[in-house]
């Protein structure tokens, strides 16, 4: 997988490569990269960040909201440690297995031409390793923080850093995706469905009820949704349910990693930094925790 940081010239041509992918988020005319942003034909343009990455948000937020940097930062250190990796080769192996390690950017019998799309995709660490799995094709990581897209344009040299609202009409033309990530993201299933690209495939991995649970109780973290696979089910009941898979191992974490995993999480919004290090302190070094994870490949419905 791709671990050294990109050069911005290399962001760039990312984000040029998939721009006929893109939509203006005003008017969902198609776009073109040239001078710095991202402009379409009625005059409505984006800069780029100097880091390479591009902003597409229009109109009211949804009810998300971006990692803030010490989250972002926190899941860069404990990602670079492997510690989720095997959840990264599953779900790699999954559009390997759909797409082929030969892949082109089509389908084996043309039907799937497209991007791989990561949804609330953070720093691009898990679209890096399904673009490995499959060179063929471009990708782009959809996400709300700046601090995570400043990381992500850099992730891989076939992957675009966007700025966007999963819960808002995304910035992709219809059929776009040949794949669609949603990797413990939010999950719009309408608007997926509206850019998988006709046989596209969405993987969508969440955690499962034994996740973390040595430190969710000790810890004061938020706990996993007893519904979860029954919302799953209502949410994507339009979806061709093709494999769910689990993805279950033990880690042996010491201190600092423990801080990383729960300050990278959404827990990190509901624990003060002083009681969190205080309970950590309590903790046995180094302690054995679960990692319990469902990995769900789905079809896009014929018609």
């Amino acid at each position: 997988m791709t671990t050294t940081p990109l050069p911005r010239s290399e962001a760039n041509r990312a984000l040029e490569a998939v721009a006929c992918y893109l939509r203006c988020p005003v008017c969902a005319g198609s776009v073109q990269v040239a001078d710095g942003r991202v402009s379409c034909e009625r005059g409505h343009s984006f800069d780029i960040a100097r880091q390479g990455y591009v902003s597409l948000t229009a109109g009211r937020g949804g009810p998300g909201t971006g990692d803030s940097a010490e989250m972002v930062m926190a899941r860069e250190r404990f990602l670079a440690g492997g510690h989720y990796a095997p959840l990264a080769d599953a779900i790699a192996v999954l559009a390997a297995q759909r797409y082929g390690s030969n892949d082109q950017g089509n389908d084996r019998d043309g039907s799937a031409p497209g991007i791989v799309v990561d949804l609330a995709g953070g720093t691009g660490y898990y679209l890096a390793y399904v673009l490995d799995a499959l060179p063929g094709r471009l990708g782009a990581c959809l996400d709300l923080s700046a601090p995570a897209l400043r990381r992500a344009a850099r992730a891989h040299a076939r992957a675009a850093a966007i700025g966007a609202d999963v819960w808002q009409q995304l910035p992709l033309a219809d059929g776009a995706a040949a794949v669609v990530m949603s990797v413990f993201g939010p999950r719009n299933a309408s608007e997926i469905l509206r850019v998988l690209a006709p046989g596209g495939a969405l993987i969508v991995a969440t955690p499962n009820a034994d996740h973390l649970r040595e430190l969710r109780a000790p810890l004061g973290m938020i706990g996993i949704d007893e519904r979860k696979t029954e919302r799953l089910a209502d949410t994507y009941r339009d979806y061709v349910e093709a494999e769910i898979s689990a993805v279950r191992y033990q880690l042996s974490l010491d201190q600092d990693d423990v801080t990383a995993v729960v300050a990278m999480g959404p827990s990190a919004r509901h624990i003060n930094p002083g009681d969190l290090a205080a309970r950590i302190s309590t903790l046995t070094s180094p302690l054995t925790v679960t990692v319990d994870f469902e990995v769900r490949h789905l079809g896009k419905p014929p018609g």
